[in-house]
């Protein structure tokens, strides 16, 4: 098989939508040892929408439209983060992009919609479906009794399932791949939540990121939010590579 037939074969895959077309064309991408300009204007967005700085979020969201993002991705980043941050930072993020895109097209420029998300026709559970995804994402089965919180309040292991990782990471606006940056640029910039990123930097690896890139990450972290936080984020990113070679 040529190298030009597989990737055809992985484009086609992902206009199908399908997961491991997803995947495989990220991987293909990620593989790269430098952020996409795409890439790189998520994290900053995420980020200031985290945080609430609206002044730095106003030029940030200029910068990701110019550097190719569309509408709806860029409604798809800070919808997804609510789920980590909450939806009050999340709808005034939205409500400084609607001002922003007001703004441009005051000026004549005409930003580009994008796709909206695939209708969902897998009629499995939200439940099994959000699992299923999950089990991807972390490269493991998820069997056996529950544990920590999910023993303590089952409730919001149900939640994370049947919401999180079935209702929202099932959107294909964006990329599996993606919504890891944007998770991992959320959890770098609130801070104080060290387990959770420490489990999301290895999903980056799982979905294709270079140790690289994840490097490339902290680092605009340091410049978009403050250099205590990068120097965080660069500890967990440590171990979890420390980890990753020991294995």
């Amino acid at each position: 098989m040529t190298k030009k037939l597989v990737v055809r074969i992985i484009m086609g895959l992902t206009l199908l939508g399908c997961f491991y077309g997803n995947l495989s064309a990220q991987s293909k991408e990620e593989s790269n040892k430098a952020l996409t300009a795409k890439q790189q204007s998520i994290i900053p967005i995420a980020a200031y929408t985290a945080t609430g700085d609206l002044e730095q979020l106003t030029s940030v969201l200029n910068e990701g439209l110019n550097a190719g993002l569309t509408i709806n991705e860029i409604k798809e980043v800070i919808v997804h983060l609510y789920a980590y941050c909450g939806f009050p930072r999340s709808i005034r993020g939205l409500q400084n992009f609607m001002e922003v895109l007001d703004e441009r097209k005051a000026k004549g420029i005409n930003d580009k919609t994008g796709s909206d998300a695939s209708p969902i026709n897998d009629e499995r559970c939200k439940y099994e479906r959000g699992k299923e995804n999950l089990e991807r994402l972390v490269g493991m089965p998820l069997t056996g009794p529950k544990r920590g919180y999910a023993a303590f309040a089952p409730v919001i292991e149900i939640f994370l399932k049947e919401h999180l990782f079935a209702d929202i990471f099932e959107r294909d606006v964006l990329t599996f791949a993606e919504r890891e940056l944007v998770t991992i640029s959320v959890l770098s910039s609130i801070g104080g939540v060290e387990p959770m990123l420490r489990s999301h930097l290895s999903i980056c690896l799982n979905v294709g990121f270079t140790p690289e890139q994840l490097n490339e990450f902290v680092g605009i972290i340091k410049a978009t939010v403050s250099e205590n936080e990068a120097k965080n984020a660069q500890a967990v990113l440590n171990q979890v590579l420390e980890t990753r070679q020991s294995q």
